[in-house]
Protein backbone atom coordinates (compact mmCIF):
# COMPACT_ATOMS: atom_id res chain seq x y z
CA UNK A 1 0.00 0.00 0.00
CA UNK A 2 1.64 3.52 -1.21
CA UNK A 3 1.80 5.99 1.69
CA UNK A 4 1.31 9.50 0.95
CA UNK A 5 4.56 10.43 0.92
CA UNK A 6 5.55 8.22 -1.71
CA UNK A 7 3.33 10.27 -4.14
CA UNK A 8 4.92 13.49 -3.54
CA UNK A 9 6.72 15.47 -6.39
CA UNK A 10 8.51 18.60 -6.14
CA UNK A 11 5.41 21.14 -7.70
CA UNK A 12 3.00 21.01 -4.74
CA UNK A 13 -0.26 22.02 -4.99
CA UNK A 14 -1.45 23.94 -1.83
CA UNK A 15 -4.91 24.48 -0.75
CA UNK A 16 -6.91 26.97 -2.24
CA UNK A 17 -4.17 27.32 -4.94
CA UNK A 18 -6.57 25.89 -7.60
CA UNK A 19 -9.31 27.88 -9.66
CA UNK A 20 -12.15 26.83 -8.79
CA UNK A 21 -13.42 24.15 -10.87
CA UNK A 22 -10.18 22.95 -12.07
CA UNK A 23 -9.22 19.16 -11.37
CA UNK A 24 -5.75 18.38 -10.77
CA UNK A 25 -4.10 16.12 -13.21
CA UNK A 26 -3.18 12.42 -11.43
CA UNK A 27 0.57 12.42 -10.84
CA UNK A 28 0.65 16.21 -9.51
CA UNK A 29 0.67 16.53 -5.55
CA UNK A 30 -1.76 18.13 -3.79
CA UNK A 31 -0.82 19.54 -0.07
CA UNK A 32 -3.55 17.58 2.37
CA UNK A 33 -2.94 16.35 5.89
CA UNK A 34 -3.19 12.63 6.43
CA UNK A 35 -6.82 11.37 6.99
CA UNK A 36 -6.70 8.80 9.92
CA UNK A 37 -5.32 5.29 9.19
CA UNK A 38 -8.17 2.97 8.09
CA UNK A 39 -7.54 -0.54 9.76
CA UNK A 40 -7.96 -3.53 6.86
CA UNK A 41 -6.65 -6.20 8.90
CA UNK A 42 -8.50 -9.48 8.66
CA UNK A 43 -10.06 -8.99 12.28
CA UNK A 44 -10.64 -5.46 11.87
CA UNK A 45 -12.54 -6.24 8.60
CA UNK A 46 -14.14 -9.26 10.10
CA UNK A 47 -15.68 -6.88 13.09
CA UNK A 48 -17.30 -4.96 10.66
CA UNK A 49 -18.88 -7.49 8.37
CA UNK A 50 -20.46 -9.48 12.43
CA UNK A 51 -21.78 -5.75 12.90
CA UNK A 52 -23.49 -5.26 9.73
CA UNK A 53 -24.40 -9.19 9.74
CA UNK A 54 -26.67 -8.49 12.83
CA UNK A 55 -29.12 -5.73 10.54
CA UNK A 56 -29.02 -7.63 7.59
CA UNK A 57 -32.51 -9.65 7.57
CA UNK A 58 -34.17 -6.85 8.96
CA UNK A 59 -33.28 -4.23 5.72
CA UNK A 60 -33.55 -7.22 4.02
CA UNK A 61 -37.17 -7.85 4.89
CA UNK A 62 -37.62 -3.96 5.01
CA UNK A 63 -36.20 -3.32 1.71
CA UNK A 64 -35.61 0.00 3.13
CA UNK A 65 -31.77 1.81 2.57
CA UNK A 66 -29.64 0.19 5.39
CA UNK A 67 -28.35 2.63 6.95
CA UNK A 68 -27.26 1.43 9.75
CA UNK A 69 -24.34 -0.98 7.99
CA UNK A 70 -23.54 1.73 6.18
CA UNK A 71 -22.96 3.80 9.47
CA UNK A 72 -20.97 1.09 10.36
CA UNK A 73 -18.61 0.54 7.42
CA UNK A 74 -18.07 4.59 7.72
CA UNK A 75 -16.92 4.55 11.17
CA UNK A 76 -14.54 1.51 10.57
CA UNK A 77 -13.37 4.51 8.00
CA UNK A 78 -13.74 1.96 4.95
CA UNK A 79 -15.92 3.99 3.10
CA UNK A 80 -12.41 6.35 2.73
CA UNK A 81 -10.78 3.57 1.36
CA UNK A 82 -9.36 5.04 -2.18
CA UNK A 83 -9.04 8.59 -1.36
CA UNK A 84 -5.95 9.78 -3.39
CA UNK A 85 -3.15 9.89 -0.80
CA UNK A 86 -2.41 13.39 -2.23
CA UNK A 87 -5.86 14.03 -0.31
CA UNK A 88 -4.02 12.12 2.72
CA UNK A 89 -6.02 9.23 1.59
CA UNK A 90 -5.18 5.28 2.02
CA UNK A 91 -4.63 3.74 -1.83
CA UNK A 92 -6.52 0.81 -2.17
CA UNK A 93 -4.93 -2.01 -3.90
CA UNK A 94 -6.62 -5.22 -5.84
CA UNK A 95 -5.93 -7.57 -3.62
CA UNK A 96 -6.98 -5.37 -0.46
CA UNK A 97 -10.29 -4.79 -2.15
CA UNK A 98 -11.29 -8.45 -2.45
CA UNK A 99 -10.16 -8.44 1.19
CA UNK A 100 -12.41 -5.72 2.12
CA UNK A 101 -15.50 -6.51 0.16
CA UNK A 102 -15.18 -10.15 0.60
CA UNK A 103 -15.49 -9.35 4.18
CA UNK A 104 -18.35 -6.79 3.72
CA UNK A 105 -20.46 -9.20 1.59
CA UNK A 106 -20.21 -12.09 4.03
CA UNK A 107 -22.05 -9.48 6.56
CA UNK A 108 -24.79 -7.10 4.11
CA UNK A 109 -24.25 -7.66 0.37
CA UNK A 110 -26.44 -4.59 -0.04
CA UNK A 111 -24.24 -3.06 2.06
CA UNK A 112 -20.95 -4.00 0.34
CA UNK A 113 -22.39 -3.25 -2.62
CA UNK A 114 -23.50 0.74 -1.53
CA UNK A 115 -19.89 0.52 -0.11
CA UNK A 116 -17.89 -0.76 -2.84
CA UNK A 117 -19.64 1.83 -5.42
CA UNK A 118 -18.01 5.10 -3.19
CA UNK A 119 -14.48 3.17 -3.13
CA UNK A 120 -14.43 2.98 -6.56
CA UNK A 121 -15.33 6.27 -7.61
CA UNK A 122 -12.52 7.61 -4.89
CA UNK A 123 -10.08 5.15 -6.61
CA UNK A 124 -11.43 6.28 -10.85
CA UNK A 125 -11.10 9.87 -9.04
CA UNK A 126 -7.36 8.76 -7.97
CA UNK A 127 -6.44 7.60 -11.47
CA UNK A 128 -7.88 9.84 -13.72
CA UNK A 129 -9.25 13.15 -12.14
CA UNK A 130 -12.45 14.44 -12.77
CA UNK A 131 -13.73 16.51 -10.19
CA UNK A 132 -13.21 20.01 -9.63
CA UNK A 133 -10.55 20.02 -6.93
CA UNK A 134 -12.60 22.07 -4.02
CA UNK A 135 -15.54 20.17 -5.02
CA UNK A 136 -13.72 16.99 -4.05
CA UNK A 137 -11.94 18.45 -0.99
CA UNK A 138 -15.51 18.96 0.56
CA UNK A 139 -16.17 15.18 -0.19
CA UNK A 140 -12.57 14.13 1.57
CA UNK A 141 -13.42 16.53 3.98
CA UNK A 142 -17.24 15.05 4.32
CA UNK A 143 -16.35 11.68 4.59
CA UNK A 144 -14.67 12.42 7.94
CA UNK A 145 -17.82 13.53 9.53
CA UNK A 146 -20.53 11.35 7.93
CA UNK A 147 -21.19 8.96 4.84
CA UNK A 148 -20.40 10.60 1.73
CA UNK A 149 -21.53 7.85 -0.51
CA UNK A 150 -21.00 8.52 -4.47
CA UNK A 151 -22.36 6.12 -7.58
CA UNK A 152 -21.73 6.22 -11.35
CA UNK A 153 -25.57 6.24 -11.90
CA UNK A 154 -25.64 4.73 -16.03
CA UNK A 155 -28.61 2.21 -16.96
CA UNK A 156 -31.96 3.34 -18.64
CA UNK A 157 -35.10 2.07 -18.54
CA UNK A 158 -34.81 2.01 -22.42
CA UNK A 159 -31.15 1.74 -23.27
CA UNK A 160 -30.63 -1.40 -20.23
CA UNK A 161 -26.67 -1.81 -19.79
CA UNK A 162 -24.62 0.64 -21.45
CA UNK A 163 -22.15 -1.94 -20.76
CA UNK A 164 -23.57 -3.68 -23.77
CA UNK A 165 -23.02 -0.08 -26.08
CA UNK A 166 -25.44 2.60 -27.09
CA UNK A 167 -25.50 6.48 -25.95
CA UNK A 168 -27.51 8.06 -22.92
CA UNK A 169 -31.07 9.17 -23.28
CA UNK A 170 -30.29 11.88 -20.67
CA UNK A 171 -29.57 14.48 -21.92
CA UNK A 172 -27.36 17.46 -20.67
CA UNK A 173 -27.41 21.02 -22.32
CA UNK A 174 -25.30 24.21 -21.72
CA UNK A 175 -26.65 27.23 -20.18
CA UNK A 176 -25.29 30.60 -19.69
CA UNK A 177 -23.85 29.25 -15.82
CA UNK A 178 -23.47 25.97 -16.52
CA UNK A 179 -25.42 22.97 -17.75
CA UNK A 180 -29.01 21.88 -17.23
CA UNK A 181 -29.78 17.57 -16.62
CA UNK A 182 -33.03 15.84 -17.90
CA UNK A 183 -33.84 12.13 -17.98
CA UNK A 184 -34.23 8.82 -16.30
CA UNK A 185 -32.08 6.90 -14.86
CA UNK A 186 -32.50 2.98 -13.86
CA UNK A 187 -30.70 0.69 -11.06
CA UNK A 188 -29.13 3.33 -8.95
CA UNK A 189 -27.50 1.68 -6.90
CA UNK A 190 -27.45 3.25 -3.55
CA UNK A 191 -30.06 6.13 -4.41
CA UNK A 192 -31.42 7.02 -1.80
CA UNK A 193 -28.30 7.26 0.39
CA UNK A 194 -26.14 9.32 -2.25
CA UNK A 195 -24.67 12.58 -1.34
CA UNK A 196 -23.68 12.81 -4.96
CA UNK A 197 -24.76 11.10 -8.60
CA UNK A 198 -22.57 11.14 -11.27
CA UNK A 199 -24.69 10.79 -13.94
CA UNK A 200 -23.98 9.39 -17.59
CA UNK A 201 -25.07 11.66 -20.14
CA UNK A 202 -24.94 12.68 -23.23
CA UNK A 203 -25.31 16.11 -25.04
CA UNK A 204 -27.72 17.12 -27.87
CA UNK A 205 -25.31 17.79 -30.73
CA UNK A 206 -24.69 15.82 -34.01
CA UNK A 207 -21.44 14.45 -32.57
CA UNK A 208 -22.28 14.02 -28.76
CA UNK A 209 -19.56 14.84 -25.77
CA UNK A 210 -20.21 11.85 -23.57
CA UNK A 211 -19.53 11.72 -19.75
CA UNK A 212 -20.33 11.85 -15.97
CA UNK A 213 -21.87 14.97 -14.23
CA UNK A 214 -21.81 15.42 -10.95
CA UNK A 215 -24.92 16.24 -9.24
CA UNK A 216 -24.97 17.00 -5.86
CA UNK A 217 -28.32 14.62 -3.99
CA UNK A 218 -29.68 17.89 -2.59
CA UNK A 219 -29.92 19.65 -6.29
CA UNK A 220 -33.46 20.97 -7.10
CA UNK A 221 -34.98 18.69 -9.71
CA UNK A 222 -33.95 14.95 -8.55
CA UNK A 223 -37.13 12.53 -7.81
CA UNK A 224 -36.25 9.02 -6.74
CA UNK A 225 -38.76 6.29 -7.69
CA UNK A 226 -38.96 3.51 -5.52
CA UNK A 227 -38.84 0.99 -8.35
CA UNK A 228 -36.61 -1.97 -6.85
CA UNK A 229 -38.37 -4.12 -5.47
CA UNK A 230 -36.09 -7.24 -6.38
CA UNK A 231 -35.26 -11.13 -5.47
CA UNK A 232 -31.78 -10.39 -3.66
CA UNK A 233 -29.76 -7.03 -2.04
CA UNK A 234 -33.32 -5.93 -1.45
CA UNK A 235 -31.80 -3.27 0.46
CA UNK A 236 -29.53 -1.84 -1.87
CA UNK A 237 -31.72 0.87 -3.03
CA UNK A 238 -31.43 0.58 -6.58
CA UNK A 239 -34.48 2.60 -7.62
CA UNK A 240 -34.71 4.49 -10.69
CA UNK A 241 -34.06 8.80 -10.54
CA UNK A 242 -35.29 11.41 -12.69
CA UNK A 243 -33.88 14.33 -13.42
CA UNK A 244 -35.75 17.40 -14.32
CA UNK A 245 -34.03 20.18 -15.05
CA UNK A 246 -31.46 19.92 -12.67
CA UNK A 247 -29.10 22.50 -12.99
CA UNK A 248 -25.15 22.25 -12.08
CA UNK A 249 -22.08 24.39 -12.18
CA UNK A 250 -20.01 24.10 -15.66
CA UNK A 251 -16.94 22.49 -14.00
CA UNK A 252 -19.11 19.58 -13.03
CA UNK A 253 -18.91 18.40 -16.65
CA UNK A 254 -15.83 17.98 -18.91
CA UNK A 255 -17.57 15.27 -21.57
CA UNK A 256 -15.44 13.54 -24.50
CA UNK A 257 -16.99 12.59 -28.03
CA UNK A 258 -17.34 8.95 -27.98
CA UNK A 259 -15.01 8.16 -30.15
CA UNK A 260 -12.23 9.29 -27.75
CA UNK A 261 -13.67 7.15 -24.91
CA UNK A 262 -12.14 4.29 -24.12
CA UNK A 263 -12.27 1.45 -21.45
CA UNK A 264 -10.22 1.54 -18.15
CA UNK A 265 -8.99 -1.68 -18.27
CA UNK A 266 -6.49 -1.07 -14.77
CA UNK A 267 -9.92 -0.05 -13.11
CA UNK A 268 -11.28 -4.29 -13.43
CA UNK A 269 -7.71 -4.71 -10.97
CA UNK A 270 -10.04 -2.80 -8.15
CA UNK A 271 -13.70 -3.56 -9.39
CA UNK A 272 -12.98 -6.58 -8.82
CA UNK A 273 -13.83 -6.51 -5.64
CA UNK A 274 -17.68 -6.00 -6.42
CA UNK A 275 -17.56 -9.97 -7.49
CA UNK A 276 -15.59 -10.55 -4.26
CA UNK A 277 -18.44 -9.61 -2.27
CA UNK A 278 -20.79 -12.56 -3.81
CA UNK A 279 -17.79 -14.96 -2.34
CA UNK A 280 -18.32 -13.21 0.92
CA UNK A 281 -22.22 -14.54 0.70
CA UNK A 282 -21.34 -17.92 -0.43
CA UNK A 283 -19.02 -18.01 2.49
CA UNK A 284 -22.15 -16.97 4.76
CA UNK A 285 -23.56 -19.71 3.39
CA UNK A 286 -21.33 -22.33 4.20
CA UNK A 287 -21.12 -20.83 7.74
CA UNK A 288 -24.72 -21.75 8.00
CA UNK A 289 -24.64 -25.04 6.74
CA UNK A 290 -21.48 -26.07 8.81
CA UNK A 291 -23.81 -25.43 11.74
CA UNK A 292 -27.01 -26.78 10.62
CA UNK A 293 -24.48 -29.59 9.88
CA UNK A 294 -23.47 -30.11 13.14
CA UNK A 295 -26.52 -29.76 15.38
CA UNK A 296 -29.23 -31.24 13.19
CA UNK A 297 -29.58 -34.83 14.81
CA UNK A 298 -32.47 -36.64 13.10
CA UNK A 299 -34.08 -39.21 15.49
CA UNK A 300 -33.70 -42.14 13.00
CA UNK A 301 -29.65 -41.34 12.83
CA UNK A 302 -29.32 -40.43 16.68
CA UNK A 303 -26.08 -38.47 15.95
CA UNK A 304 -24.92 -35.14 13.78
CA UNK A 305 -25.44 -35.12 10.33
CA UNK A 306 -22.14 -34.01 9.87
CA UNK A 307 -21.02 -37.15 10.52
CA UNK A 308 -21.75 -39.20 7.36
CA UNK A 309 -20.23 -39.31 4.06
CA UNK A 310 -23.05 -37.75 2.50
CA UNK A 311 -22.52 -34.20 4.41
CA UNK A 312 -18.63 -34.48 4.42
CA UNK A 313 -18.63 -34.97 0.65
CA UNK A 314 -21.43 -31.30 0.43
CA UNK A 315 -19.11 -29.64 2.84
CA UNK A 316 -15.97 -31.16 0.78
CA UNK A 317 -17.92 -29.55 -2.66
CA UNK A 318 -18.40 -26.31 -0.88
CA UNK A 319 -15.25 -25.57 0.36
CA UNK A 320 -13.81 -26.41 -3.21
CA UNK A 321 -15.87 -24.16 -4.74
CA UNK A 322 -15.12 -20.96 -2.62
CA UNK A 323 -11.68 -21.95 -2.85
CA UNK A 324 -11.11 -22.01 -7.02
CA UNK A 325 -13.56 -18.80 -6.31
CA UNK A 326 -10.93 -17.40 -3.92
CA UNK A 327 -7.87 -18.30 -5.32
CA UNK A 328 -8.89 -17.15 -9.35
CA UNK A 329 -9.88 -13.52 -7.89
CA UNK A 330 -7.01 -13.47 -5.75
CA UNK A 331 -4.90 -14.84 -8.80
CA UNK A 332 -5.99 -12.15 -10.61
CA UNK A 333 -5.52 -9.45 -8.36
CA UNK A 334 -1.62 -10.57 -8.00
CA UNK A 335 -1.45 -10.15 -11.96
CA UNK A 336 -2.49 -6.57 -11.47
CA UNK A 337 -0.25 -6.05 -8.84
CA UNK A 338 2.83 -7.37 -10.82
CA UNK A 339 1.59 -5.50 -13.82
CA UNK A 340 1.60 -9.08 -15.42
CA UNK A 341 0.97 -10.19 -19.09
CA UNK A 342 -2.70 -10.87 -19.61
CA UNK A 343 -3.92 -9.76 -16.56
CA UNK A 344 -6.81 -7.50 -18.27
CA UNK A 345 -8.10 -10.56 -20.19
CA UNK A 346 -8.28 -12.83 -17.64
CA UNK A 347 -9.98 -10.59 -15.50
CA UNK A 348 -12.97 -10.65 -17.96
CA UNK A 349 -13.21 -14.32 -17.23
CA UNK A 350 -12.51 -14.46 -13.63
CA UNK A 351 -16.20 -12.83 -13.20
CA UNK A 352 -18.21 -15.32 -14.51
CA UNK A 353 -15.61 -18.44 -13.38
CA UNK A 354 -15.95 -16.48 -9.59
CA UNK A 355 -20.05 -16.12 -10.31
CA UNK A 356 -20.20 -20.11 -11.03
CA UNK A 357 -18.65 -21.23 -7.89
CA UNK A 358 -20.26 -18.72 -5.52
CA UNK A 359 -24.06 -19.44 -6.85
CA UNK A 360 -22.58 -23.35 -7.26
CA UNK A 361 -21.68 -23.46 -3.61
CA UNK A 362 -24.85 -21.78 -2.56
CA UNK A 363 -27.18 -24.17 -4.22
CA UNK A 364 -25.22 -26.94 -3.16
CA UNK A 365 -25.64 -25.87 0.36
CA UNK A 366 -29.42 -25.30 0.29
CA UNK A 367 -29.88 -28.80 -2.05
CA UNK A 368 -28.36 -30.48 0.53
CA UNK A 369 -30.49 -29.30 3.88
CA UNK A 370 -33.55 -29.55 2.04
CA UNK A 371 -36.67 -27.48 2.98
CA UNK A 372 -35.01 -25.75 5.99
CA UNK A 373 -32.32 -24.29 3.79
CA UNK A 374 -35.24 -22.25 1.86
CA UNK A 375 -37.35 -21.35 5.16
CA UNK A 376 -37.30 -17.65 5.90
CA UNK A 377 -36.21 -17.83 9.01
CA UNK A 378 -33.03 -19.41 7.98
CA UNK A 379 -30.70 -16.95 6.52
CA UNK A 380 -29.91 -19.47 3.72
CA UNK A 381 -32.72 -18.58 1.78
CA UNK A 382 -31.16 -14.80 1.77
CA UNK A 383 -27.83 -15.82 0.90
CA UNK A 384 -29.63 -18.03 -2.40
CA UNK A 385 -31.23 -14.70 -3.39
CA UNK A 386 -28.60 -12.73 -3.08
CA UNK A 387 -25.53 -14.49 -4.29
CA UNK A 388 -27.79 -14.76 -8.03
CA UNK A 389 -27.43 -11.19 -7.72
CA UNK A 390 -23.70 -11.36 -9.17
CA UNK A 391 -24.67 -12.43 -12.69
CA UNK A 392 -26.08 -9.06 -13.46
CA UNK A 393 -22.63 -7.22 -13.21
CA UNK A 394 -20.74 -6.29 -15.94
CA UNK A 395 -18.93 -8.09 -17.81
CA UNK A 396 -22.11 -10.18 -18.15
CA UNK A 397 -21.30 -14.38 -18.58
CA UNK A 398 -21.92 -14.02 -22.70
CA UNK A 399 -19.84 -11.06 -23.36
CA UNK A 400 -17.06 -12.12 -21.62
CA UNK A 401 -17.10 -15.48 -23.39
CA UNK A 402 -17.52 -14.33 -26.07
CA UNK A 403 -14.98 -11.29 -26.11
CA UNK A 404 -12.25 -14.65 -24.80
CA UNK A 405 -13.66 -16.99 -27.73
CA UNK A 406 -12.86 -14.19 -30.66
CA UNK A 407 -9.66 -13.47 -29.12
CA UNK A 408 -8.47 -16.90 -28.85
CA UNK A 409 -9.81 -17.80 -32.15
CA UNK A 410 -7.84 -15.05 -33.49
CA UNK A 411 -4.50 -16.26 -31.82
CA UNK A 412 -5.35 -19.64 -33.70
CA UNK A 413 -6.65 -18.49 -37.07
CA UNK A 414 -3.75 -19.03 -39.98
CA UNK A 415 -1.59 -15.78 -40.74
CA UNK A 416 -3.36 -14.79 -43.64
CA UNK A 417 -0.89 -15.10 -46.92
CA UNK A 418 0.59 -12.36 -48.76
CA UNK A 419 -0.53 -10.90 -52.29
CA UNK A 420 1.72 -12.66 -54.83
CA UNK A 421 4.24 -10.34 -56.50
CA UNK A 422 3.39 -8.26 -59.78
Amino acid sequence: MTAPSDVIVSSTVEAGSVPAGTAVPAGEAVSAAPLPAVDISDEALARVGAQIAATAEEYDRSGEFPWKGVQAVHDAGLLRLGIDPRYGGQALSPTDSIRVFLALGKGDPSVALVSAMTVFQHVLQARDPFWPDELYRKVVADSLERPVLLNAIRAEPELGAPARGGLPATKIRRTADGWVVNGRKGFATSSEGLSYHLVWVATEEDDPLLGHVIIPADTPGIEIVRTWDHFGLRASSTHDVIYRDVEVPAANFHGLPASAQTPDAGFAAVGIGATALYIGVARAAQEFFLRFANERVPTALGRPIATTERIQTVAGEIEAQLVAAEEIAFGVARRFEEDAPQAAERSILAKPLIARAAITAVQTAVAAIGNPGLTRRNPLERHLRDVHCVRVHPPQEDTALLIAGRRVLAAAAPAAAAPAAG
